[in-house]
């Protein structure tokens, strides 16, 4: 249940809020509900840090976590009033406040951001000795695209038809992460695409036992991905992230975002937001996807509006917000 203040589907909450916490009972923390994915997932673990940030450094709130749908439902559930934070993909969030693709006729307008949080970062992986050296390379290849109908084989297919390579091209397998580790370093095919938070345990086993190289992205064929897709943002993969990784590695992402309804108060939102980038060693305790929970990546990264209150602080902090993320 919400009890933040603010006008609009939250104001038909305030009643409950009353109820729920007693009138005058100022003393009492409100409690804010964070909408996140299944447990088996980064969201869950990650919002469950966020709350205890909040709970730990934003006085007059305390947080919990809700196991969702993820995206697309949480997308729903802000807009509704049912949860005040919720993480998302950006290509769903830009869906929802634009009102197309899956929400084309039921658009989220009132979607604000507080931050992108961490990506999910394209990896093509091959064996260090496998001569693919280039997104090109994989012409007349066995390569796995991810498993079928997969976030990994949407954003491989819109990257490889962005610079000229469709399935025509290649034999594509489409395998799950494990899967696609295995046929790797057994010789099954050439080279693999993830599309998840990094490091992945898929890849940093398969490092373990081989020398792997990852294929960075030439700055022509991340421009031509992103006009093709313009939620994906760039993403360097930083140097030893994986054995034998000596250099960061180019490559793209989708990021998370972190997203709240226009009415939250810009006060709360402004001491998350603070809160969140002060403390984010504290997150970097509960899951290591929160090492790209930055200012530089959030600003590089955000698909939509910054909500006032996440606004004023990195305006504060001195961060070069672009102009489509402001209100």
């Amino acid at each position: 249940m919400t009890t933040s203040t603010g006008r609009g589907l939250k104001a038909l909450f305030a009643p409950i809020a009353i109820v729920a916490f007693g009138i005058g009972s100022a003393a009492q923390a409100q409690e804010l509900s964070i909408a996140t994915g299944g447990t088996g997932g980064v969201y869950y673990p990650y919002g469950g840090g966020l709350a205890e940030v909040i709970n730990n450094h934003v006085d007059g709130y305390s947080a919990s976590v809700e196991v969702t749908g993820a995206s697309v439902e949480n997308m729903a559930l802000v807009q509704r009033g049912d949860s005040d934070i919720a993480i998302a993909l950006a290509d769903t969030v830009y869906q929802a406040y634009t009102g197309t693709g899956a929400f084309e006729g039921r658009q989220i307008g009132e979607a604000r951001a507080l931050a992108s949080i961490y990506p999910n970062a394209v990896q093509l992986v091959t064996l260090a000795d496998s001569g693919i050296t280039s997104m090109q390379d994989l012409r007349g290849q066995r390569v796995s695209v991810g498993a079928p109908g997969s976030g990994t084989e949407l954003s491989a297919q819109i990257i490889l038809a962005a610079n000229g390579i469709t399935y025509d091209d290649f034999d594509p397998q489409r395998l799950n992460f494990n899967e696609t580790a295995d046929a790797i370093r057994d010789g099954d095919i050439v080279a693999g695409f993830w599309s998840v938070g990094p490091p992945t345990s898929s890849i940093m086993n398969l490092a373990a036992t081989r020398a792997i190289s990852i294929i960075g992205l030439s700055a022509d064929e991340i421009a031509n991905a992103r006009a093709a897709e313009p939620t994906f943002a760039p993403f360097a993969l930083r140097a030893g992230l994986y054995d034998g990784m000596a250099e960061a590695v180019q490559t793209i992402s989708t990021p998370n975002v972190l997203i709240v309804h226009a009415d939250m108060d810009e006060e709360l939102a402004y001491n998350i937001t603070k809160a969140m980038y002060e403390n984010v060693a504290d997150l970097i305790a509960i899951h290591p996807a929160a090492n790209d929970t930055t200012i530089d990546f959030s600003v590089a990264s955000t698909p939509i509006p910054f909500h006032p209150g996440a606004l004023r602080y990195l305006e504060e902090v001195g961060a070069a917000v672009q102009d489509h993320q402001r209100p």
